[in-house]
C-alpha cells in the first residue's frame, strides 16, 4: 500500500480517517446529556478466599468528550480475575462503539474524545506479576455490563438490561487430552435504536464471549467424554416487559480420569435488569458421581473427576427490561 500511494499520501489518508472516526465519536457524545452517573457491581469470589469483589465505574460526560473513572474498584486480588488497564479499555470502547453506526472504521480516532481512569493495584490495572487470565474472559465481560449500567441512566431507552455476566469457562484434560471451551446463555431483553422492544435469544453468546462451539460429534470423536446433556432451560431468562432469552445446562460424562476447572460468575447474584425487569437467574456447577450424588462447585474451581464421573454447568441468564404488563 506504501509503494502504491507513497508514505506522503498514506499518512494523510491515515490521518483524515482517524479525523473521520473522530468526529463520528464527537456526535455520539453530543448525544448524551452532560452529567455524572455511578453504577457498581460484584465478582462473586476468586476462587482464592476473595468474595464480593466490587466493581464500580463513574460515568463523567462532558460536552466533548466522556470519562470513565474506575478508581472505585476493588484492589487486585489473589485470584486471576485481574485485569491488565488494556482490558478495562476494551470493554468501554466497546460499549461506546454499540453506540455508533455499524459501518465506521476501526481505529484509533473512535477513542480519543474516551478518557479512562484507573489506579494502578487494583482489579482493573493490576501490578504485575499478578494473574489475568479470567480477567480477559470474565472481568471483561462484567465491565461491560458495568459501563452500560452507568450508560443507562443517561439513556434509559437505549440500554439493554446485564447479560449472563460470564463466559461459563470449562477445561478438562489430562496428560493426552486438553480442552477449553466458553459456554453460551440467552442475551438481555432491551429496545433497538429506533425504540421498539425485543427479547432476548436463547442460548447464544453475546459481547465479549463471541465464540463458537464444538459440535457434539466432534467432540465425542476427539475426547473420552460424552455429551450427556445440552438444553435450552425454557422460561429461565429474566422476566419484565420484555424477557432474557433462555439459558442453558450442559453436562459432560467423562469415560477417563481428568482434571478440570471453572470460572465462572453470577453464581451469588444475578444479572440486573434495567427499567423495572427482573433480574436474571444464578447459575449454578456441579459434579454427579455415577451414583447420582451430587457436589456443588463454586464458580472458580477446580476438582480432579474419575471416568464415569459428570459435570454440569447451569449458565446464568440476562436481565428482563421494562416492568411486566399485570
Amino acid at each position: 500500500l506504501l509503494k502504491k500511494t507513497g508514505e506522503a499520501s498514506y499518512r494523510t489518508a491515515m490521518e483524515k480517517l482517524n479525523d473521520y472516526a473522530d468526529r463520528i465519536t464527537q456526535s455520539v457524545i453530543a448525544t448524551l446529556k452532560p452529567g455524572r452517573s455511578v453504577f457498581s457491581d460484584t465478582l462473586d469470589d476468586d476462587g482464592k478466599g476473595s468474595k464480593n469483589i466490587k466493581l464500580e465505574v463513574s460515568l463523567n460526560i462532558h460536552s466533548s468528550y466522556v470519562e470513565l473513572d474506575f478508581t472505585g474498584c476493588s484492589d487486585q486480588v489473589p485470584g486471576n480475575l485481574n485485569c491488565p488497564e488494556a482490558v478495562a479499555a476494551a470493554a468501554s470502547y466497546y460499549c461506546f462503539r454499540c453506540l455508533m453506526p455499524a459501518d465506521v472504521p476501526a481505529c484509533a480516532g473512535l477513542f480519543r474524545r474516551i478518557k479512562l481512569i484507573t489506579r494502578k493495584g487494583s482489579i482493573v490495572n493490576a501490578n504485575r506479576p499478578a494473574a489475568v487470565a479470567a480477567g480477559n474472559v470474565e472481568t471483561s465481560t462484567r465491565l461491560v455490563d458495568l459501563v452500560f449500567g452507568a450508560l443507562a441512566m443517561t439513556l434509559p431507552k437505549r440500554i439493554p438490561a446485564a447479560s449472563q455476566g460470564t463466559m461459563n469457562n470449562l477445561t478438562f484434560g489430562n496428560k493426552r487430552y486438553q480442552y477449553y471451551e466458553t459456554i453460551c446463555s440467552g442475551s438481555p431483553a432491551g429496545i433497538s435504536p429506533t425504540g421498539e422492544g425485543f427479547n432476548g435469544v436463547a442460548a447464544v453468546h453475546t459481547h465479549m464471549t463471541n465464540t463458537r462451539m464444538t459440535d457434539p460429534e466432534i467432540l465425542e470423536q476427539r475426547y473420552p467424554v460424552i455429551l450427556k446433556e445440552f438444553r435450552i432451560d425454557r422460561d429461565s431468562g429474566g422476566k419484565g416487559k420484555y424477557n432474557a432469552g433462555d439459558g442453558i445446562t450442559r453436562t459432560i460424562t467423562f469415560l477417563e480420569d481428568m482434571q478440570c476447572s471453572i470460572l465462572s460468575g453470577h453464581r451469588i447474584t444475578p444479572p440486573f435488569g434495567l427499567n423495572g425487569g427482573e433480574a436474571g437467574r444464578i447459575g449454578r456447577n456441579w459434579l454427579t458421581k455415577p451414583n447420582g450424588e451430587q457436589q456443588d462447585l463454586a464458580g472458580c474451581e477446580h476438582t480432579a473427576v474419575n471416568a464415569g464421573d459428570s459435570i454440569s454447568i447451569q449458565s446464568p441468564t440476562g436481565g428482563g427490561f421494562g416492568k411486566a404488563d399485570v
